[in-house]
């Protein structure tokens, strides 16, 4: 499911810009981040973001040139939970509701007619707007389940730790994003661009991702750190079970 993989990858682009760092001292608690180097910056927030319980995720952009855009909006957090949706546009949208062990999806009539040409009017026929529900850990369902976790991206970020090239970061003038002060760190290689937008008043979380380059553009916002995701699952009347409606044999979505 692209729209799935990009926002992985959208957060994945948030990691390496936050942790492509040089070294230098650490900041402390008491550091005026504005004042600092765009590397210590940088490390701040990675630091911010690594220790976060929770927070809202929301993402826009488009892959492979194409031009159309896309959009996730999710709220998760490091227990598993999340609730939200990706939007593909005139490919379709999926709602999302993860809690515990268990999953729901409620993909519209353009997903179905999109990505399952074959029998997916007969889904949606069935589902009549209604999610579908299954263990979280279905392999049919990964490429959802998996996004739809906090710790995922915590270990984008610990991974890119040691495998982000030691590129030069280049700060910019405080500026705003959605009225609150930030500072921009910008990593630059080759046509790729990736600038991380960190708060300067409060805990230093980078709000505000942007990438361009390589045929790709798109926003990562981040916001509402260490709120709780909303607990309200879809009721037995709102559900289908997704063994009785896709069967076994059907490839993951």
């Amino acid at each position: 499911m692209s729209g799935h993989r990009w926002a992985a990858r959208a957060a994945a682009g948030a990691a390496a810009v936050a942790l492509t760092v040089t070294g230098g001292a650490v900041a402390q608690a008491d550091d005026d981040i504005a004042s600092l180097g765009a590397e210590q910056i940088a490390d701040r927030s990675r630091d911010a973001l690594l220790g976060a319980s929770s927070l809202h995720l929301s993402a826009r952009g488009s892959l492979d040139g194409s031009g159309d855009p896309m959009s996730v909006d999710l709220t998760l957090d490091r227990e598993g939970n999340c609730a939200g949706g990706v939007d593909m546009g005139e490919d379709g949208s999926v709602e999302i509701v993860k809690r515990a062990g268990d999953v729901w999806l409620k993909p519209d009539k353009a997903f179905w007619e999109t990505h399952v040409p074959v029998g997916g009017s007969t889904f949606d026929a069935i589902l009549d707007g209604r999610y579908m529900k299954a263990e979280a850990d279905d392999p049919r369902l990964l490429t959802v389940t998996e996004v739809c976790d906090l710790d995922t991206f915590r270990e984008l970020i610990t991974d890119n730790t040691d495998a982000a090239d030691r590129v030069t970061l280049t700060k910019g003038r405080e500026t705003e994003v959605n009225g609150e002060p930030v500072i921009p760190v910008t990593r630059a290689q080759g046509d790729e661009r990736l600038t991380v937008y960190v708060a300067t008043e409060g805990e230093p979380y980078p709000v505000r991702i942007a990438a361009r380059g390589s045929g790709e553009e798109g926003t990562v916002n981040f916001s509402g750190f260490d709120r709780p995701v909303p607990a309200r699952t879809p009721s037995a009347d709102e559900t289908v079970d997704v063994t009785a409606l896709l069967g076994r044999s059907v490839k993951p979505v």
